[in-house]
């Protein structure tokens, strides 16, 4: 979430990016809200402060046995009124909330603008694309035996599937191998939760975009993660770490699970 400060700063610099990821309108949504939640916090507190001060008259009038009413009706009128701002105020502050999750990141200046494939920009390749001289296989070919869909299909539906036999083992030898990789860089290998809280998406930036994308529980309040990324960045979550400690590097490894469509309306494995 972009910080309020920052969007409030420089609103036009803000606009001007987020005008690139066709998100200009919300900052001036923003903006409006931050205003109303600004004014009213201190008209609460001078309302609360007044309310004090008529119970107290109020107090001393009974104490010295004099008449109080004036005083007693200021303060029931203050009381509507301050649930009336105090109300108000939750609504501002849900609103705002609510908006400032949906607004990207700010786009690097020097990446280039669009959609679409053809809109991207080449910096580098890596490696060499190999010439097979022949039409490749895809790994549901090569795998034979090996992946078993149909019977997936009948137990889990569609995009699942069973791996037997030498892919088992080759699949956690490629993760072992990745792992060790990376820890040999200086990642710790982490395996996480698969189940997260919605705050853990919502602190990834997953949510409130992509809830259509999501596994959700809706019985336990809980999501299946879509990638190990959300409960390693969640470890830390609500921490204060020293300096000296950084940078805290993490390689997680664990099931992921994603609501996806081929790009054709197909499902993919």
């Amino acid at each position: 979430m972009l910080d309020l400060k920052l969007i409030r700063s420089e609103p036009e610099r803000i606009k001007a990016a987020l005008e690139r990821r066709g998100a200009a309108a919300q900052v001036d949504e923003i903006l409006d809200l931050d205003e109303r939640r600004r004014r009213l916090l201190p008209e609460i507190e001078s309302a609360r402060s007044q309310r004090k001060q008529e119970s107290e008259k109020i107090g001393a009038l009974k104490k010295a046995g004099e008449d109080a009413t004036e005083q007693m009706e200021a303060v029931r009128q203050l009381k509507v009124k301050l649930e009336e701002m105090e109300a108000e105020l939750e609504t501002v502050e849900t609103s705002l909330t609510e908006v400032a999750a949906t607004l990207p990141n700010l786009p690097d200046p020097t990446s280039p603008d669009g959609y679409t494939d053809e809109d991207a920009e080449l910096v580098r390749e890596v490696g060499e694309i190999p010439d097979f001289g022949f039409e490749p296989k895809d790994h549901v070919q090569l795998a034979g035996d090996g992946i078993e869909l149909e019977a997936a299909a009948k137990v889990s539906g569609a995009r699942f599937a069973y791996l037997k036999g030498d892919l088992v083992m080759l699949e956690f030898a490629l993760v072992r191998w990745a792992l060790e990789t990376l820890r040999a860089e200086g990642h710790e290998p982490v395996v996480p939760p698969i189940l997260v809280r919605e705050e853990a998406l919502f602190g990834t930036g997953f949510l409130p975009g992509d809830r259509d994308q999501i596994y959700e529980l809706e019985k336990d309040e809980l999501y299946l993660a879509g990638t190990s990324e959300v409960p390693l960045a969640g470890l830390h979550a609500d921490q204060i770490l020293e300096a000296d400690r950084l940078p805290l590097r993490y390689a997680g490894f664990s099931s992921c699970f994603r609501r996806e469509a081929g790009a054709a309306g197909r499902d993919t494995h």
